[in-house]
């Protein structure tokens, strides 16, 4: 099951708005099908995986990370495929919370003489597919926000200059993290400040850059930003509760608003209903305060380096008005590595 999570692992922000699936085929402890969900999210895993097998799929067991799909979509079900190639057994590492679901798939698997078993992995596999399980839960993308900062929390010295807080490793794992992600958020005042392309600029995976998406209430992106530039290479969507757009290649997102300003949890539902389901937002400060406030972020990337600004500095994250403890988010440890002569913490929202 291992092997079948880092298949689809590296399918990540490839497959939207379908989840990440992996599948391996054995048979007689021998690997005769592996395959992760394609990109744009078809052909699913357990059909490659079964076509790789072919016959030897007959009395093999499959391994997967997702409960099989039952329902008639734009290609067939996976669970018949699995009934009709004759598997013996079908190891499923966490449950699909779709409600066309339900556990249908496993009783249709049962019904057909197959042994399941469920809960292999499942935290792990769970936590693979949060961005999935997130669009169904709570109908808006798995948020992510990122910042790399100094020792002293800032972003950028009092001038506004942030190139570069921390080292080529930790802006190579940047990339990666955009790479691992359906869509890449800013607010307008970053897209002012530095004329960001938000890109994945890693070596062989160019084109793996997600959707850019800028929240602009009052469409102030410049037609000559590198964003608007480049709008017909990687789509970008523009969330405004105007209707100016800078470039007919910019995707318009109408948005209600909220105190003058784009309402967020709106314009993450619409990000849903279009497939989006896994966020980076990479900031600014007011981008992220507002996030925050309204409850909508699920994970922190904080990236850290060795350097102090000062108090005059840019900080992380604006101001979110919170005068007790009680009106604070909590977010609990999941992990700290080092990257060269910085840290990377990834924190995740307490429950």
């Amino acid at each position: 099951m291992r092997m079948a999570l880092t298949l689809a692992k590296r399918q990540l922000g490839m497959t939207a708005p379908n989840p990440s699936v992996g599948c391996l085929i054995v048979k007689d402890g021998v690997i005769v099908g592996r395959a992760a969900t394609a990109d744009t999210g078809r052909p699913h895993a357990e059909t490659q995986a079964l076509k790789i097998a072919g016959k030897d799929a007959k009395g093999a067991t499959a391994y997967v990370t997702l409960e099989p799909c039952c329902h008639q979509g734009k290609t067939p079900p996976c669970t018949q495929a699995l009934i009709n190639a004759g598997v013996a057994r079908v190891v499923i590492a966490v449950k699909d919370t779709d409600p066309r679901m339900q556990g249908k798939s496993i009783s249709l698997l049962k019904k057909a003489g197959i042994a399941v078993t469920t809960g292999i992995l499942e935290k792990e596999a769970h936590t693979l597919n949060e961005g999935f399980f997130s669009t169904i839960e709570k109908l808006r993308p798995f948020v992510t926000l990122k910042f790399a900062t100094s020792l002293d929390g800032k972003i950028a010295t009092r001038t506004g200059e942030s190139k570069w807080i921390t080292g080529e490793t930790s802006r190579a794992y940047a990339h990666q993290l955009r790479a691992n992600h359906d869509a890449i958020m800013v607010g307008i005042g970053t897209v002012l400040a530095d004329n960001p392309t938000l890109t994945c600029r890693l070596p062989g995976m160019e084109h793996r850059s997600p959707v850019r998406v800028v929240a602009d209430s009052k469409g102030r992106l410049p037609k000559d930003s590198a964003l608007a530039r480049t709008a017909k290479e990687t789509p970008v969507w523009l969330l405004s509760t105007t209707q100016k757009l800078p470039s007919s290649a910019i995707t318009l997102l109408h948005t209600q608003s909220k105190a003058g300003h784009v309402d967020l949890t709106h314009a993450l539902a619409l990000l849903a209903e279009r497939g989006i389901t896994r966020l980076l937002v990479e900031g600014g400060s007011t981008l992220a305060a507002a996030l925050l406030k309204e409850g909508l972020v699920d994970s922190i990337v904080h990236f850290q380096a060795g350097i102090t600004i000062g108090g005059d500095g840019l900080s992380a994250i604006g101001s979110i008005a919170a005068e007790h403890m009680r009106q604070t988010k909590r977010f609990h440890l999941a992990s700290t590595r080092r990257l060269g002569e910085d840290t990377v913490t990834t924190y995740r929202l307490a429950n």
